[in-house]
């Protein structure tokens, strides 16, 4: 049951009494839940007591930080892997897709939830390119190597290096390119990489609104990888939407600053959208037809790295 994991009841936001007594875990030891706004008591420093609170997951402090308050708002944190939080209101969704139902936030008495997506591998692969294959002096390289081709001459790269995650949960699945002809160059393979991680996304952006029923309306992206251009606008063109990027893209620590303000009362909810500012934003320019082209080649490729022989 989506909604009963960890021993939590994400619904009734109570420890689970069936588990636990399946499990033969006494309540009594395990911790008080509380909102994401409670005050967990002072701490000292510099001989001066300071007030310790708000509390969340990493996730769930990088969608807060990224203002995305309403149903149909969606972040991807693009580090090392990728992982995308959809806002889904009040409503706790329950997934058929393979993602996770999770609690977005809870403020004072207020809880609203989310589906959560997450790949393995994103940075890690321009990683990979650097470090392991030598191919970049410097991660922020691929993306003029990948802008000196129109395209990746039909290749395709699936990022599963140790597996894929969500939503194929597929452990065995490795690494792939597919497509390769005498013609590939190292330009195309880098462009190759750099597109899979908008593919991986595209692809959980489906799932939440198939599982949902509710539209991404648009994308608001942090991480490392989000400062290459070419891959926020490509992911864009692949979405069908628009991409925003931040100033401020350490989204996580934002998060966490404004939920300890709001606990403390320095301000209100308003400013979390105040705080958020757009650098930059990439809006489609590929048309439709091509981009729905371009991902089922890449379905198709997931389909042969998960092909068991």
């Amino acid at each position: 049951n989506a909604s009963r994991t960890m021993l939590f009841d994400i619904r009734k936001l109570a420890w689970d009494g069936e588990l636990l007594e399946y499990f033969g875990i006494p309540r009594s030891i395990l911790p008080e839940a509380l909102p994401c706004t409670a005050r967990m008591g002072t701490a000292e420093l510099c001989g001066r007591k300071i007030a310790v609170a708000g509390v969340a997951g990493d996730q769930q402090a990088a969608l807060l930080g990224q203002a995305c308050l309403c149903p149909g708002e969606a972040k991807i944190t693009y580090g090392t892997g990728l992982f995308l939080l959809f806002h889904t209101g009040e409503h706790c969704v329950r997934s058929e897709s393979g993602l996770v139902s999770t609690i977005a936030y809870t403020l004072f008495d207020h809880t609203c939830y989310a589906l959560e997506g997450s790949a393995f591998h994103a940075g890690s692969a321009v990683k990979w390119l650097r470090d392991g294959l030598k191919w970049l002096d410097s991660a922020a390289e691929s993306e003029e190597i990948a802008k000196s081709v129109p395209d990746t001459g039909g290749v395709y790269f699936v990022p599963a290096f140790t597996g894929l995650g969500a939503p194929h949960w597929e452990g065995d699945a490795r690494a792939t390119f597919t497509g390769i002809t005498q013609g590939t160059s190292r330009a195309h393979l880098v462009r190759a990489v750099l597109e899979s991680i908008a593919y991986e996304a595209k692809e959980l952006c489906d799932c939440m609104r198939r599982d949902s029923g509710i539209a991404v309306s648009h994308l608001k992206c942090d991480g490392g990888a989000s400062a290459n251009d070419f891959l926020m606008q490509f992911q864009s063109d692949l979405s069908g939407i628009c991409v925003d990027r931040p100033k401020e893209r350490e989204c996580t620590a934002l998060g966490a600053a404004l939920l300890s303000g709001l606990s403390l009362g320095i301000f209100g909810e308003e400013e979390f959208s105040k705080v958020r500012v757009s650098e930059k934003i990439f809006r489609p320019e590929m048309p439709q037809d091509r981009a729905e082209k371009l991902y089922q080649g890449y379905l198709n490729a997931v389909k042969r790295a998960i092909l068991k022989v």
